[in-house]
């Protein structure tokens, strides 16, 4: 797998970019992962409602063609768009989120985070009252507040057109989380939002994306 670590990169150029690099892709073009960071942009999921955009103060809203609700992204955030032939992989699309969740426990791991998954909310999470708790998550969760105690770390949303993949897994870093007040994120009513720094884990974006996109190369190399 080619890792590529394009940097402050703009958010529709590097879309269409993704799209074009599938649409062209061959049985024997080799995969990519790509390392970006974005200036500020919500970005809404295939299956979006509007009513989950609360208040986006000027920060651009962008529909784009991958699953989920909204989102943000924005500087100190390492994104990392696989762009992966899962049928060549041998893997279908629950493995291949399988792995990138893995990717991220795995990165946050190196910190001295523990990460979480949460049955039917797609990406990371973590305790906010002992970060780097190894118990699992255990009891019913509470109907009236499903992810109390928690802060999602990193947000997943993908798209697969003929059996490859684009779009992919953002992980916080050392970010302004005020805009995620402005959106329920991934859809959900009052979901915290954490990144390294708010977990007091002080790093820059070059080294986290260097240790992310090598677990990710691990997890989605055959």
């Amino acid at each position: 797998m080619l890792i590529k670590t394009l940097g402050r990169v703009d958010y529709a150029a590097t879309l269409a970019a993704m799209q074009a690099f599938t649409a062209e892709r061959g049985p024997d073009t080799p995969d990519e992962l790509w390392l970006c960071e974005f200036d500020p942009v919500y970005t809404q999921g295939l299956a979006g409602k509007a009513d989950h955009i609360l208040n986006p103060a000027g920060i651009p809203v962008v529909q784009t063609n991958r699953g989920g609700q909204v989102t943000y992204h924005g500087p100190g955030q390492v994104v990392a768009y696989p762009l992966v032939d899962l049928q060549r992989l041998g893997i279908y699309v629950r493995e291949y989120v399988f792995r990138l969740e893995a990717a991220v426990i795995q990165t946050l791991e190196t910190f001295g985070i523990t990460g979480h998954r949460v049955s039917g909310a797609p990406g990371i999470y973590v305790r906010l009252d002992d970060p780097s708790s190894h118990a699992a998550l255990t009891g019913p969760a509470d109907p009236t507040d499903p992810f109390r105690g928690l802060g999602k770390i990193a947000a997943l949303g993908i798209k697969i057109s003929r059996h490859c993949s684009y779009h992919g897994v953002a992980l916080n870093v050392g970010m302004d989380l005020q805009p995620f007040q402005g959106i329920n994120p991934c859809g959900y009513a009052g979901l915290k939002t954490v990144d390294l720094a708010t977990l007091r884990v002080f790093s820059d974006w070059t080294t986290v994306a260097q240790r992310f996109g090598e677990r990710l190369a691990a997890q989605l190399t055959p």
